[in-house]
């Protein structure tokens, strides 16, 4: 299940599970990364483990703890959504729609690439 989670924080995602505050255990540590002294000073990265399922989500998106804490929770969400429902998410499913789209799309480009080819080939030849 481990690539199911990869497919978390998708916009748009309906009909997922719902979070209760007793299931989840929240920190705010340092966070890392560039920044300087507003990182290395600050404990704005939320890290939020869902414990029924052992999910852990850290959250450093923003200087802000309040949003940080929000998107961490939307975040674990997805993914404890993904660990329980798998194909049946709707997550999932977004996910799978978007590979779709984006495989069809290169086969397009690649059709239309042969095409340029075959042209300048029958171009060439009528030189000749």
């Amino acid at each position: 299940s481990v690539p199911l989670l990869q497919a978390a924080r998708k916009k748009n995602s309906l009909n997922l599970l719902e979070l209760t505050e007793a299931e989840l255990e929240e920190q705010f540590v340092r966070g890392d990364g560039p920044g300087g002294q507003a990182t290395n000073k600050t404990n704005n990265c939320v890290v939020l483990k869902h414990i029924p399922s052992g999910i852990v989500v850290k959250c450093h998106q923003t200087r802000s703890v309040e949003k940080n804490r929000k998107i961490a929770r939307e975040i674990l969400q997805e993914k404890v959504d993904l660990f329980y429902k798998g194909e049946d998410s709707a997550v999932f499913k977004e996910r799978k729609a978007l590979e779709k789209q984006k495989q069809e799309k290169k086969r397009r480009a690649k059709e239309n690439l042969e095409r340029k080819k075959l042209f300048k080939e029958m171009q060439q030849l009528d030189k000749e």
